[in-house]
């Protein structure tokens, strides 16, 4: 189906979900539906899309051909296709879901299975990137279910990203993202010990962080946090919340086949502490205020 007559449905509004809706806007789809949990936002979204503001899931379905999902967690995504009630399968035969969250692959798994005995169609296409990317059609997708599904959705995802990866079938995705996040989250919270450590010990940490660039301690997040830990500049990009979630994900995938990983659980533990103390909605980066010895976050932090 071209993109002038295919109709494009986007339940989740947030920081990436409204931003795919603009950029699928920008290039041609029509995105004929929106919805979010908040009415001010859907209404927002809506209005600058020209989009129906949808105040029901089921409203979604029936004006879209493809559904894109970007919603919170486990609990959300069964909320949104539920099998009694307001619910994204309502009238769904024909229709497409392509499921952008970070949650436990076996719920992609589920939701697959909820749809085919509809006869729609669902694909995981599990983001590796961040707002900027979103707005931009220059994602990393990983993609997780039927062949025929992800043929289906190629070219809207062609669109949406630069690199564009089709793993397995359902659920693969999810668990490909989940180690994605464990390791970045990993890396996230070593970097911010380092630079905690730097500064109790009075290092320049300009310079620590050059230093850190051209030896092992380099990383990629070095390049996008270090200095928004230095800085305190924790403007939202991947929440400490998604953190602490994405982290447990990983941890309970492991424990599923047997496996300790003791850096993701402590990770896990750290991003929980944020959460706990109220910074949940700080930048990934924010973990820093847990670790430099000089701020308020580590002596509210529960011990």
């Amino acid at each position: 189906m071209a993109a002038a007559s295919e109709r494009v449905g986007v339940v989740g509004l947030g920081r990436m979900g409204a931003n795919i809706a603009r950029r699928l806007n920008d290039v041609g789809y029509k995105v004929a539906a929106v919805y979010d949990i908040r009415p001010d936002v859907t209404k927002e979204i809506a209005a600058e899309l020209s989009a129906e503001a949808c105040s029901t899931l089921s409203r979604i379905t029936e004006l879209s051909d493809t559904i894109i999902t970007v919603v919170t967690d486990d609990a959300a995504m069964r909320q949104i296709f539920a099998t009694s009630g307001d619910s994204l399968l309502n009238g769904c035969k024909g229709r497409l879901f392509v499921n952008c969250a970070t949650i436990t692959p076996s719920v992609h798994v589920e939701v697959e299975k909820l749809a085919e005995e509809r006869g729609a169609s669902s694909l995981e296409a599990c983001m590796a990137s961040s707002i900027p990317q979103a707005r931009e059609g220059t994602l990393y997708l990983m993609c997780g279910g039927r062949k025929e599904a992800f043929e289906r959705a190629k070219p809207m995802l062609e669109k949406m990203s630069s690199s564009l990866m089709y793993v397995g079938k359902s659920g693969q995705a999810a668990r490909v993202k989940a180690l994605v996040n464990m390791v970045m989250n990993i890396n996230t919270a070593g970097l911010a010990e380092g630079l905690g450590l730097g500064e109790a010990l009075a290092l320049d940490l300009e310079r620590l962080r050059e230093v850190f660039s051209q030896t092992g301690a380099g990383s990629r997040v070095l390049v996008t946090d270090g200095e928004d830990m230095q800085n305190r500049a924790h403007d939202c990009y991947f929440s400490a919340a998604h953190a602490a979630k994405d982290s447990g994900i990983a941890v309970a995938i492991a424990k599923e086949v047997g496996l300790e990983l003791p850096l993701a659980e402590a990770t896990q533990q750290q991003y929980d502490r944020m959460v706990t103390s109220g910074l949940g909605e700080l930048d990934k980066s924010g973990i820093a205020e847990l670790t430099f010895k000089s701020r308020r976050a580590r002596e509210r932090t529960p011990a």
